[in-house]
């Protein structure tokens, strides 16, 4: 491993622990520091700085990604992001993940009275008043996400998305344990412990991952004494990896998106392909009008509940009709959706104002708000034409098979 710790077994245990640092002597010279924070405590933030300062370490390692560290600095991000952009670049659903992720933690923040992640951005300024090396540790939240979500077998991924959604309409307070869970642990940590739980063959993904991927880039960095300030519910882990002198994984094997399976490849384009070669052999051995009457049918069977869910989204005229007329289309084509088309068109004709865009992460978990945030009614115009559509598509192929069947 790079950057190992080949000494630390040589040496007498020189690990001194508390509640929230923990010392590891790598070897007479070299220093690593463990600081685990209470991500919405006041005495974490106290801490970091304090500890900071004391130390005076060579190099910082906090458990930030570089967009999450945009996040925290830039409250107003959201004024600059342009969502027809993001549709056009199909990336529509890692920014509804992100948004899910961002209203959790907004909510918690309300809970606690302490906005999430304060401790950390305490920490990035710190590091740069003192002149040390700062080094982003964690890995990249969405790749985490798509690791998962690749990782998840395919009829389990409708119960993870049903779990994610479904974080949204929690109404519960939280509870005095869930506070003593959230002040060991950041609210992302938490969130993906609660996945890890339900879905247990995505754990090694959502926890240990993480934890090796801190740990080695805590070991790659530069200099004698190094400090990293993280979760303290990543402390055991972390600490665990770099005493056992344990090898992690490259980065780029841990960053690596698993490609789709032969069988999602060979469903997602043999269903398209096995409706329009029966629409063909209907067309030969039927005749016209018999293939006109299911095409027609398949039109309607599609066409029809995408533009009924276009219209619970209160999605503009233009977006109702493009729903009626492209989800035939979209339906026989595995990687364009109609609520691509529909998000779209919404967004241009009703753009999100500025004030709706700072309060989306507030907004999501409202539903009563959704129709009135312009933001959220773009998410609406590209979710809701969907899943009537695909209810759609399985009612129209029992259409051409019933055809076929009885001819």
């Amino acid at each position: 491993m790079e950057g190992g710790i080949g000494l630390l077994n040589f040496l007498p245990s020189n690990t001194m622990q508390s509640k929230d640092i923990i010392r590891i002597q790598i070897s007479p010279e070299r220093e690593i520091i463990l600081l685990g924070t209470a991500h919405i405590s006041q005495e974490s933030i106290d801490l970091v700085r304090k500890t900071i300062a004391e130390e005076k370490p060579d190099s910082v390692c906090v458990e930030l990604d570089e967009g999450r560290l945009k996040a925290l600095e830039d409250r107003d991000r959201w004024k600059n992001l342009d969502i027809k952009d993001v549709l056009r670049k199909k990336q529509m659903s890692s920014l509804i993940v992100n948004l899910i992720l961002a209203s959790y933690q907004k909510r918690m923040g309300e809970s606690t009275g302490v906005e999430p992640g304060s401790e950390l951005k305490a920490t990035v300024e710190e590091t740069r008043t003192i002149n040390a090396n700062l080094v982003l540790a964690d890995r990249d939240v969405k790749i985490t996400l798509r690791r998962a979500w690749a990782s998840t077998p395919f009829f389990r991924k409708f119960k993870l998305l049903a779990s994610l959604l479904g974080s949204i309409f929690e109404t519960e307070k939280v509870s005095e344990e869930d506070l003593s869970k959230m002040r060991e642990q950041d609210t992302l940590s938490v969130m993906m412990d609660d996945f890890g739980k339900a879905f247990p063959e995505i754990k090694q993904i959502l926890i240990s991952e993480r934890d090796q991927f801190l740990a080695g880039r805590i070991l790659k960095a530069e200099g004698n004494k190094v400090l990293a300030v993280v979760g303290a519910g990543h402390l055991p882990g972390i600490k665990s990896i770099i005493e056992s002198n344990q090898e992690t994984p490259p980065e780029e094997d841990l960053c690596k998106i698993p490609p789709p399976s032969h069988w999602a490849t060979l469903i997602g384009w043999g269903i398209p392909a096995a409706i329009i070669l029966a629409f063909v052999y209907i067309g030969f051995e039927f005749g016209i009008s018999e293939l006109a009457d299911n095409v027609v049918f398949w039109a309607l069977a599609t066409g029809v509940p995408a533009a009924l869910g276009a219209t619970i989204a209160l999605a503009h005229p233009f977006a109702i009709i493009s729903a009626l007329f492209l989800a035939p289309i979209t339906t026989l084509h595995p990687l364009i959706g109609v609520g691509m088309f529909t998000g779209f068109i919404q967004a241009y004709f009703c753009p999100p104002r500025v004030f709706e865009m700072e309060t989306v992460a507030e907004d999501l978990w409202k539903p009563s708000r959704w129709w009135k945030n312009r933001f959220t009614r773009v998410i609406l115009a590209f979710i809701c034409p969907g899943l009537p559509t695909t209810i759609g598509s399985i009612v129209g192929i029992e259409r051409i098979v019933s055809t076929i069947s009885n001819g």
